[in-house]
């Protein structure tokens, strides 16, 4: 194994480590959430949530991390997984997930529903509540298929 190898390498489990540790949050924050609330979030529930500075916390939380999570997997995971196994990365994005796509570690149609999810956090969160909760209920439905992905990358290590 050569001196980049195992740069890349390096790199990969350090990707792979701060991707896996943003989902644990995501998924520890629901875990507190739903002791109290049904999943999906109703209006109702999603105020009280607003009204509670802990639970409200926690919504934060969920939010924060999983924009992390999925800033960390595409700008930093993929690259360094396609190094590490020796694959060229100075090509446009889309090719690199369609790469991806063809070793089953992540559907394109999926990565892109998640980044439009990440998209929704970074330009609208603040605007109005209903969007809050609609973006809460998002990350609910699709936080699996992050831990599909660190699966799939776990597998072909």
């Amino acid at each position: 194994m050569g001196n980049s190898t195992l740069v890349y390498k390096a790199k990969y489990k350090k990707a792979y480590k701060e991707a896996s540790i943003h989902l644990a949050r995501v998924n520890d924050a629901f875990s507190e959430l739903q002791n109290r609330y049904e999943m999906p979030l109703q209006k109702a529930d999603f105020e009280k949530i607003l009204n509670s500075k802990i639970d409200l916390a926690y919504a934060d939380q969920i939010i924060y991390r999983f924009s992390k999570a999925q800033d960390t997997i595409g700008a930093k995971l993929f690259k360094a997984y396609m190094l590490y196994q020796g694959t060229n990365v100075d090509k446009p994005f889309l090719d690199l997930l369609h790469a991806l796509e063809k070793l089953n570690i992540v559907e394109v149609d999926e990565w892109f529903e998640l980044r439009e999810i990440r998209n929704e956090i970074a330009h609208d969160y603040d605007d109005t509540d209903g969007l809050s909760m609609d973006i809460l209920n998002s990350i609910y439905k699709h936080k699996n298929e992050i831990q599909k992905i660190l699966d799939a990358l776990a597998s072909k290590e």
